[in-house]
């Protein structure tokens, strides 16, 4: 029977700021399928590996079938994986959310493409290998066939959609032992002051924002039992985490759902800090204190602008009044807010861009993200500016403070870097000395608003 190894080719950058670095759960999941199948499966988590000493462990390895997790920020080191791996093993698997929007360029370096949800995919997949069997059978993948005579000489053959698994309480939960552990506990402590793993309660989310990402779940939303949730959650605080940071799309989604997690949690008396995204639309003050009563400290909110008109050009479908709200409710209730806005958003003026700045740091928030546009492959944005796209995303070639610029912009990259320095100290004056030296913040906001016009 064939032996997989599945690898996840995220490396540390050399200045990590993110405070975001959790185990990769969808590797997780499809070891657990697999395993569960009888397959003989390891998972090369590269994410505290150096690229010398996680290629080697690859090929030590001697897995008959590599499946390699791609996402835009790792494209790189996943075509060098497969190019590296390629005379050592017999199949080589691509998945993850560049290869399911665009199969074909992988296709080059790759045997097979999974696209969207792999568990049954790459399950079934190997079977067919095992067996023989066409390749044709196997619902949501893509790879090479010979073409006609006189056309073509190979082209990508894509198989029927998989549908999405309707009942995810069947699946089995993540194979977190396989996994760095050491490493992630070791690493939470010293940038959150306690061990934090991801559980994902939910799929997908119904959403439709320009800018966002949703090919491996595409508009879909399904939910897992609380009952089922929680029970993850205690196997993962057995393995020695303290903390749990939900990787759902939107984890408020639905109040009653949420309310009956939270009660979950305090049935089984379970105490461990926890934090969440939410949308500002399905939050309120009773929701926060119910999630704040079951342990949740943190709550993060992409609300992206503080213009309406460049909401509604997001396709957000909220309004800065239900963000200020949200974010009011949610510090009233007592939980940490943090709250993520892209500046420089392709349609942004000055004055939208000054407007967001303006509204981001007159909130009571904890954390604020601030970022410039990504046109991600298989997002509305990404169609409609496509001709503007002049450069990939590289991990460690970040032009300015973690941020790349991709595309060519309405702005210039000095005047997009001045804007994000100027809501971070923009932020930190209001957060230390707003209540005190209100008259110094203005003269800071109203003296750069005028230095941020002068900038192309």
């Amino acid at each position: 029977m064939t032996s997989v190894l599945l690898i996840y080719p995220y490396f540390l950058p050399r200045r990590d700021r993110s405070v975001f670095r959790f185990p990769p759960l969808g590797i997780g999941y499809i070891a657990s399928a697999l395993r569960q199948d009888g397959r003989n499966v390891r998972v090369l988590d590269c994410t505290f590996l150096t690229r010398e000493n996680a290629l080697a462990q690859a090929l030590t390895a001697k897995a008959d079938a590599v499946g390699i997790y791609c996402m835009v920020t790792m494209r790189e080191d996943c075509i060098r994986f497969a190019r590296e791996l390629r005379p050592h093993c017999k199949l080589l698997i691509a998945g993850g959310p560049l290869p399911t929007c665009d199969p074909a360029p992988f296709l080059h370096h790759f045997d097979v493409v999974v696209c969207g949800e792999g568990e049954r995919t790459v399950v079934e997949l190997l079977h067919a290998v095992d067996t023989g069997a066409s390749m044709d059978r196997v619902a949501g993948i893509a790879f090479r066939t010979e073409g006609p005579p006189g056309g073509e000489r190979r082209i990508v053959h894509i198989t029927r959609p998989r549908p999405f698994a309707t009942d995810l309480d069947r699946l089995p939960f993540p194979a977190r032992d396989m996994f760095p552990n050491n490493e992630y506990i070791r690493h939470g402590k010293k940038k959150h002051g306690a061990p934090v793993t991801t559980v994902m309660s939910t799929r997908g989310c119904p959403y439709k924002c320009e800018f966002c990402s949703n090919v491996v779940f595409g508009g879909s939303y399904r939910e897992r039992s609380p009952e089922n949730v929680v029970d993850e959650i205690e196997s993962a605080l057995d393995m020695g985490y303290s903390r749990i940071s939900f990787a759902d799309d939107v984890f408020t989604m639905k109040r009653d759902r949420v309310l009956r997690v939270c009660e979950e949690i305090r049935r089984r008396g379970l105490v461990f800090g926890w934090e969440c995204l939410g949308r500002v639309d399905t939050m309120d003050f009773d929701t926060a204190h119910a999630m704040k009563k079951a342990g949740c400290t943190r709550i993060y909110f992409g609300i992206e602008s503080g213009s309406d008109r460049i909401l509604y050009l997001m396709n957000k479908n909220i309004t800065a009044v239900q963000a200020g709200r949200a974010v009011e409710a949610a510090h009233e209730a007592g939980l940490q807010v943090g709250a993520f806005f892209i500046l420089f958003y392709p349609g942004d003026t000055n004055d939208t861009v000054i407007e967001t700045l303006r509204f981001a740091t007159s909130l009571p928030l904890d954390y604020l993200g601030l970022t410039v546009p990504y046109p991600l492959p298989g997002t509305a944005l990404h169609k409609r500016i496509k001709t503007r796209i002049n450069r990939d995303w590289r991990q460690d070639e970040s032009v300015f403070a973690g941020h790349t610029f991709v595309f060519k912009g309405d702005f210039s990259k000095i005047k997009m870097m001045f804007g994000i320095l100027k809501g971070r100290f923009q932020f930190e004056l209001r957060k230390r000395l707003g209540r005190r030296a209100p008259i110094l913040v203005r003269l800071f906001e109203t003296s750069t608003d005028g230095l941020l016009r002068l900038f192309r």
